[in-house]
């Protein structure tokens, strides 16, 4: 599948293994478990940054919300390892990374088990693609989405809170054996 260089909206579906995995009851066939927008590019956003493909550098869990909640859910199962994010402002551990090698694990796993389906807006659309999101959002429900989502998953939440912690403790783990 060819991902284009477009503005336009993503979907992102799990295998029936994904949701065990990530411990979500699949709701209703079809329903994907993310739903988001590239203003740009999608094949920027979501090749790139949320499946790691073409990308030069290490971790790309930081720039994506996507990446950062399925690390969440999978920690103990993928034996991951929150780290802070680089280029974040020193206190905002909520942007987590993950160690290359955990960043690794969930990039393999995410091409095992996730797929991709993409919509381009068209010119013509007469509708903001943030309008077009929202609307979709609302409408399905997708588990991992936390804004715009009517019903977010409040577990999703507390997981993340969990992994901001642990990066937060790599930190100061850090700086107790300089």
């Amino acid at each position: 599948m060819t991902v284009p260089a477009k503005p336009g909206l993503y979907a992102v579906h799990g295998s029936a293994c994904a949701f065990s995995d990530l411990d979500i009851a699949e709701r209703e066939p079809g329903i994907p478990l993310y739903v988001g927008k590239a203003q740009k590019s999608l094949a920027s956003r979501d090749v790139r940054v949320h499946f790691s493909i073409g990308t030069p550098s290490g971790s790309t869990t930081g720039q994506s919300t996507l990446r950062r909640s399925l690390a969440a859910l999978l920690v103990d199962h993928l034996q991951l390892r929150p780290v802070p994010r680089e280029k974040a402002p020193p206190h905002r551990f909520a942007m987590f990374a993950l160690d290359e090698p955990s960043d690794a694990r969930l990039t393999e796993w995410m091409h095992e088990h996730l797929r991709l389906a993409t919509w381009v807006m068209p010119a013509e659309a007469g509708v903001s693609l943030g309008a077009v999101e929202s609307a979709v959002i609302t409408r399905l429900v997708s588990p991992l989405n936390l804004s715009g989502s009517p019903n977010p998953q409040f577990d999703l939440k507390a997981a993340r809170a969990r992994m901001a912690r642990r990066a937060r403790e790599s930190v100061q783990a850090g700086r107790m054996e300089s």
